[in-house]
């Protein structure tokens, strides 16, 4: 049997919000960004903004009911600057930060809860 392995395994995330406007300004304040609002589809979403829209590997935020409080998969999101300063953002903003920051070979990140309660990671490359 031939292994598949593509170029990015993870295509597309989707993370849903049960109040859309408060977790669209969360995602926003944490990742210094504006997310590209959608209306052009039965409901209306928010991509994450890639440096290439054609190859870079995005997702969105769209109205929907999240799993129960920390329940769900963990999607990782890239930093825009330190962990230590983003996590600050994430209590700002009204999400939790639920770990402490963990090193492994290629970078560091930490666990945090956003506005919905949904998981997310915050990930820094190492340089």
């Amino acid at each position: 049997m031939t292994s598949f392995a593509p170029k990015h395994f993870t295509v597309w995330s989707e993370i849903p919000a049960a109040d859309y406007e408060r977790a669209l300004a969360f995602y926003e304040m944490v990742f210094k960004t504006k997310l590209n609002r959608q209306t052009d589809g039965p409901n209306p979403w928010a991509d994450f903004p890639t440096h290439d829209p054609k190859t870079g590997v995005s997702g969105h935020v769209y109205p929907g009911k999240p799993p129960s409080r920390g329940a769900g998969p963990t999607i990782h999101l890239a930093v825009p600057d330190s962990v230590e300063e983003t996590m600050a953002r994430v209590k700002e903003a009204g999400g939790e930060v639920v770990s402490d920051i963990i090193s492994i070979p290629a970078g560091q990140f930490a666990y945090c809860l956003d506005s919905e309660g949904n998981s997310i990671g915050l990930f820094s490359y190492s340089v």
